[in-house]
């Protein structure tokens, strides 16, 4: 573990903000959409770094991030790097292109670009008890939390069909890359990874609820929650990261490829590095610039995707029992983002628990406090 807390190369800066400055959530997709992209050299030449550099820093070499009004544009380098050199790009959608409308207690979203059209469907979960417009929790995938963190409590829930989008799966027959349904409206990023696609896809239903409205779909867009487990952990940290109008994510056992940084787990073995994870979810591309001893010329790496969260809430959950999701490479990750919370005064709103003593996926009785703590305050405004 030592040796892994080494690749930290930096140190938090000491000063910050009024965190009564700083907003829990924005609506817009990405704020910093306005501001350039950082320069992209090829692979090769890109210089080889070992620690695990500040996401304060800018992409240039020149300084850093003092002031939380710069953050907006050091968030859009960060996730402009992720893009290229990871997972592909994440396009931007007109909201002209998007219709919505609800059937009954689903949300169906009609995504037309290029003359194509893609559907997506959720099913919302109304609350019995308090007042609409309700807080909302999407699973990726699926929602492994333990439903009494829903229950009986004024919070929506509604899964997010990821196949619907990209039908990529581990387990049954499945298109492959440039057949997805994503490909039909965007044949020039065939290459991109299922990361991409299903961020974009998410993004997608977060238009919807906007355009239809509370008083039609009785749920405020201010207090929209993510989570997934495994690769659905991975798919909600990525989900979150690229979509500023989510609230809180949680990240429940995302392994590597998620919250774990490639430079950690490079160093690690028995874990998904990044030689040994799934390029359905990633570009091809980066297995080709980036294994081996090149994994350090990664411009970025997923502290830095867990920072651009910043300044939501995210909480990352992890499972020692299980090596391959690479434990000790997330807490290395989660330090090194924490420093950018740290820095504008919300360290509270973002945290790392790693408990072992039960299955993959189930969380156990001792995390339960601290993941309904943060659902409490961040989607019911609670303190």
């Amino acid at each position: 573990m030592t040796r892994l807390l080494m690749i930290l190369g930096f140190m938090a800066l000491s000063f910050g903000e009024s965190k009564a400055q700083i907003p829990l959530v924005f609506n817009q997709e990405n704020t910093g959409s306005r501001y350039a992209k950082p320069a992209m050299p090829p692979a090769h030449e890109l210089p080889m770094v070992k620690t695990l550099r500040s996401p304060l820093a800018w992409s240039n070499g020149k300084g850093m991030v003092r002031k939380f009004k710069q953050w907006e544009r050091r968030r859009n380098e960060i996730g402009a790097l992720i893009q290229h050199y990871g997972i592909g790009e994440k396009p931007v959608v007109d909201k002209k292109c998007v219709k919505a409308r609800m059937d009954g207690d689903t949300l169906i979203v009609d995504v037309t670009v290029n003359g194509q059209t893609l559907t997506l469907r959720s099913e919302i979960r109304y609350p019995s008890e308090g007042k609409a417009p309700f807080a909302l929790m999407i699973g990726t995938s699926g929602i492994s939390l333990p439903r009494t963190l829903f229950d009986n409590r004024p919070i929506a829930t509604m899964v997010f069909h990821e196949a619907q989008v990209n039908d990529y799966s581990q387990w049954r027959p499945h298109h492959e890359r440039g057949e997805h349904a994503f490909d039909r409206l965007y044949p020039q990023l065939t290459q991109n990874g299922a990361y991409s696609q299903w961020a974009w896809g998410l993004s997608r239903l977060i238009d919807g609820l906007q355009l239809l409205g509370e008083a039609v779909t009785r749920i405020d867009t201010q207090r929209i929650g993510v989570t997934g487990c495994s690769y659905a952990g991975k798919m909600a940290l990525f989900c979150g990261a690229f979509d500023e109008r989510v609230a809180l994510t949680i990240a429940q056992e995302p392994g590597g490829g998620g919250a774990a940084a490639w430079r950690a787990s490079h160093l690690m073995e028995g874990v998904e590095s990044l030689e040994r994870t799934d390029y359905h979810w990633f570009m091809e591309r980066m297995r080709d610039d980036f294994s081996g001893e090149n994994v350090y010329r990664l411009p970025y790496d997923h502290h830095e995707l867990c920072a651009m969260i910043c300044p939501r809430a995210l909480l990352l959950l992890g499972n020692p029992d299980f090596k391959w999701l690479a434990d000790d490479a997330m807490r290395a990750s989660a330090e090194a983002a924490k420093a950018v919370w740290s820095h504008f005064g919300i360290a509270d709103r973002m945290d790392c628990s790693i408990v072992g003593g039960h299955p993959h996926c189930q969380l156990p009785d001792s995390q339960l406090p601290l993941v309904q703590s943060f659902i409490d305050r961040f989607l019911l405004g609670k303190q």
